[in-house]
């Protein structure tokens, strides 16, 4: 019988498979073991005889018929019977009753009939015998190893399932702490703005148009999409070239990017957030100001890193610990790289703070 039959799991759902009664698959498998029987019951005889083959191969398609057909039908069962137990007794059943018509049939007209002659009725006796001992078996290891396999693809499936309801959790934590982060770095920006239009200060005209512009270009990545580190770096530099027309003599900055990092993926506002740390914490209080140095490069093919270092208050004039904006990076950071990614705050001398961001690079 076939190795991998099909198991219905709700007949009277699927239109009736015409096609797989006789699948190659089970054409082969039924060919193997009457190959066997064949071989076995040709010991038996004293001469080749071309009716063994004929009858042995042709019962094996009648039992490899009656398999595939109680496999679909009837569309429906009753409660108490099991379409498995359906089969195997089919097969069970149908092997003497084609060898029988093949003895009968195959008697000349005039001769007595074969269970008169002792070899013929031994014959069938023994084929028979050995048929309904071997089809039923074979029916039952081909179903235990379908269920087997429909087991195994289930539990597939399901592995699936379970990594893709991962992923959109993953993906919707992401856009909520990105969520959290956009309204921090929108206000704060739109307050230095104000701040500058209060003084009076004769760049609130520009300062507004660089602020229109560089909203036009950072609204749209805001929404926790996907981002490269090269559109990242965009927005860091308008960033920083817009708080520079706020503090111009305060203010200084460098943006440096490896090659080939600027078409890595990262989450959005990842660098940005860093640098607006920079500025809030680490250039503004100052009077005398800082130097702002931006940097993105490949440490090898697996590994990327990423660093922000100013020469502003410093830790100890900050508090010394993570802010809003930083403990909500480090979050995503963990949600987007599985834990893999790091992020290090140490203290630059004589004044300032280096952090740096080191994750794996995604091979996609």
């Amino acid at each position: 019988m076939p190795s991998t039959p099909v198991l219905e799991t709700d007949p009277q759902a699927l239109p009736f498979q015409w096609r797989s009664l006789f699948g190659l698959r089970r054409l082969r498998t039924v060919a193997i073991i009457c190959t066997l029987l064949f071989l076995l019951l040709n010991l038996t005889y004293d001469t080749f005889t071309y009716r063994l083959p004929l009858r042995v191969y042709s019962t094996g398609l009648v039992v490899l018929l009656a398999f595939s057909l109680f496999e679909q039908w009837p569309r429906k069962l009753p409660n108490w019977l099991a379409r498995w137990a359906l089969q195997v007794v089919a097969v069970g059943v149908v092997v003497p009753v084609t060898v029988f018509l093949f003895y009968k049939l195959g008697t000349a007209a005039g001769a007595p009939e074969f269970w008169d002659e002792p070899k013929r009725m031994t014959g069938f006796m023994l084929m028979a015998f050995s048929g309904t001992l071997v089809a039923p078996w074979a029916a039952l290891i081909a179903l235990l190893r379908h269920r087997e396999a429909t087991v195994e693809k289930q539990a597939i499936d399901f592995e699936l399932e379970r990594s893709e309801m991962a992923r959109q959790a993953l993906d919707v934590r992401m856009r909520l702490l990105s969520a959290q982060a956009q309204p921090h770095f929108l206000f704060n920006t739109l307050a230095n703005v104000q701040a500058l239009v209060e003084a009076g200060s004769p760049r609130a005209p520009q300062l507004l148009q660089s602020l229109t512009d560089y909203l036009r270009a950072a609204v749209p990545r805001l929404d926790g999409s996907a981002n490269t580190l090269g559109q990242e770096l965009e927005l860091v530099r308008a960033y920083l070239e817009l708080m520079q027309m706020r503090m111009p003599d305060r203010l200084a900055f460098d943006v440096h990017i490896g090659p080939g990092a600027h078409l890595l993926n990262c989450p959005p506002m990842t660098l940005l957030t860093l640098v607006e740390n920079s500025v809030q914490h680490g250039i503004d209080p100052t009077e005398e100001g800082g130097h702002v140095d931006v940097r993105a490069e490949l440490l090898d093919a697996e590994r990327c890193r990423l660093s922000v270092t100013d020469t502003g208050a410093g830790l100890q004039a900050t508090g010394g610990g993570l802010g809003t904006g930083l403990t909500a990076l480090r979050e995503r950071l963990h949600w987007a790289y599985g834990g893999t990614a790091t992020m290090d705050l140490s203290e630059v001398e004589p004044h300032g703070v280096k952090v740096v961001i080191e994750f794996k690079v995604d091979p996609k």
